[in-house]
């Protein structure tokens, strides 16, 4: 009858909005994974690029949040064997959101580490309500329930113990990621097992609970070293005329600081009489030639100027013998003689018949007595 839905077709529509909203939450945790992933391969972390992509994974993976709340994805009556395969990756969401949220810049850090424990927290307590978690793990999730803000993977203070216990955790890492390598070397055989896509799943979540708790436990480290930080005196007015005064060294009413270069004494130190009735220096001082030479200085460059040319330089550094003049290939010319000079001539003659008969009268090797040949 018109007007009429019959079972058969209820049901067929409720199949089809079902999966519908697989399709919308498995397509929105995709673009979050995917966010991520780029995040993770980015090395500029200080960057306002950087932290925009961080805020928009940040919305995406909590828009998987509420739609998973909305289509009631994990029930409070389920156990493990109740979530399907493709169900299990969306147990790690606010794992995703705490790592995430631990990266943001901001100011106030302590704000942002409340945040990231509590996604955290609502991690493992999803975990813990469907018994995923080890032996091992449960009972690191029981010692932080007792004792969040001191909680330590490491609660021993024996040096070999504490030692020990980051081998085991280093090699449990390792395996674990092997174990997920390994998973992940065949998408094609995991699309036709479930049985293995299950396993690969449930190993991801054993990887991401064990870096959980070291996360937790960097968490209360982090926070005790901002305890220990003073306080941020904000931008207020009360605040910044403070923050003058400290710089100038003017901290209390009287004026006394402990500051030992205090603008107004540095100031106070140049005023007054330079010398005593005895001539005893009172404070530095330099001496000038007269106040002429301090006059002139006023308007001139903070750097020396020349006072004489090159030419005249040159000139002085001759007269001084400072330059030495010759030599190279000029030095090897004869100068050409002059004809007219009969003088000059004269004793050039002589000089080389001088040389001519010191020649003759002492042959080449005459002067080798003792060893001869």
């Amino acid at each position: 009858m018109e007007g009429h839905i019959s079972i058969s077709q209820s049901f067929a529509s409720s199949a089809e909005l079902t999966n519908m909203a697989d399709q919308s939450i498995k397509s929105l945790y995709n673009t979050a994974e995917s966010r991520r992933k780029n995040i993770d391969s980015s090395w500029e972390t200080n960057t306002a690029t950087y932290q925009q992509n961080l805020a928009s994974a940040i919305a995406t993976y909590e828009d998987c949040l509420q739609l998973a709340d909305r289509l009631s994805l994990f029930s409070p009556n389920e156990t493990l064997e109740d979530l399907t395969s493709g169900d299990l990756q969306y147990l790690l969401i606010n794992y995703r959101l705490a790592e995430l949220i631990a990266r943001v810049s901001h100011p106030d850090r302590k704000n942002v580490l409340r945040r990231a424990r509590e996604a955290y927290e609502k991690y493992l307590s999803l975990l813990d309500h469907y018994e995923i978690l080890s032996a091992a793990d449960k009972k690191l999730y029981q010692t932080y329930i007792d004792s969040p803000i001191k909680f330590s993977t490491i609660s021993t203070t024996d040096p070999n113990a504490r030692r020990n216990t980051k081998i085991a955790n280093f090699k449990l890492e390792k395996d674990l990621k092997k174990k997920l390598e390994f998973l992940e070397q065949d998408p094609a055989y995991l699309q036709n097992d479930d049985d293995a896509v299950r396993q690969l799943q449930l190993t991801n979540i054993a990887l991401c609970t064990h870096n959980t708790f070291q996360s937790l436990e960097s968490l209360n480290r982090e926070l005790e070293v901002l305890a220990m930080a003073p306080p941020n005196p904000g931008s207020t007015p009360a605040a910044l005329e403070y923050d003058y005064r400290e710089r100038v060294g003017l901290t209390n009413a009287d004026g006394y600081s402990d500051r030992l270069d205090n603008i107004s004494r540095i100031s106070a130190a140049h005023k007054g009489p330079i010398l005593d009735s005895g001539g005893k220096p009172l404070r530095p001082f330099t001496l000038l030639d007269s106040r002429q030479t301090l006059k002139d200085g006023v308007f001139r460059p903070g750097h020396n100027l020349p006072t004489m040319t090159i030419d005249e330089y040159l000139e002085e550094e001759r007269a001084r013998g400072g330059i030495i003049e010759g030599g190279g290939a000029a030095s090897g010319l004869s100068p050409e003689p002059d004809e007219d000079n009969y003088d000059k001539a004269d004793a050039e003659t002589y000089k080389a018949r001088e040389w001519d008969e010191f020649v003759e009268a002492n042959p080449k090797g005459s002067g080798n007595t003792l060893n001869r040949g």
